[in-house]
């Protein structure tokens, strides 16, 4: 019997094309993607970017409406360790622990037929050992 591939759902097909639009607009903003949806033990980073000599891991929520409230205030204390854990993996594997970092959240709204909301919130939290 061949396992079943599990397509996904409408949450996820929303939080791809939310990165998708995070890294067009880091990108047009004058970023470069180092890399995106990073996982490791620890948590996962959805885009690694670089500022300047700044490496920047961001967050991004994105959701259709604001009924429930704006997409940032989903990035709990839990989620930022998670974060911060994957941060930290990301700057040792690639030997760049003295860099300089900070942690962004980009919070996305998708309006039917208008152009989407783009909240980019800079040092969004501190790094917390």
């Amino acid at each position: 019997m061949k396992p079943v591939e599990k397509r996904p759902g409408p949450n996820q097909r929303v939080g791809s094309q939310g990165e998708d639009l995070a890294t067009a607009f880091l990108e047009w903003q004058g970023y470069v993607i180092l890399e995106r949806n990073y996982r490791c033990k620890g948590g996962e980073v959805d885009i690694v970017a670089k500022e300047g000599k700044t490496v920047v891991f961001v967050e991004v929520k994105t959701r259709r409406t604001a009924s429930y409230g704006v997409p940032q205030l989903s990035v709990t204390p839990f989620k930022q360790r998670q974060i911060m854990k994957a941060s930290l993996t990301w700057l040792a594997s690639h030997r760049q622990l003295e860099a300089p970092a900070r942690f962004d959240v980009i919070a996305i709204i998708l309006h039917g037929d208008g152009e989407p909301a783009f909240d980019h919130i800079r040092n969004a939290f501190d790094l917390n050992y």
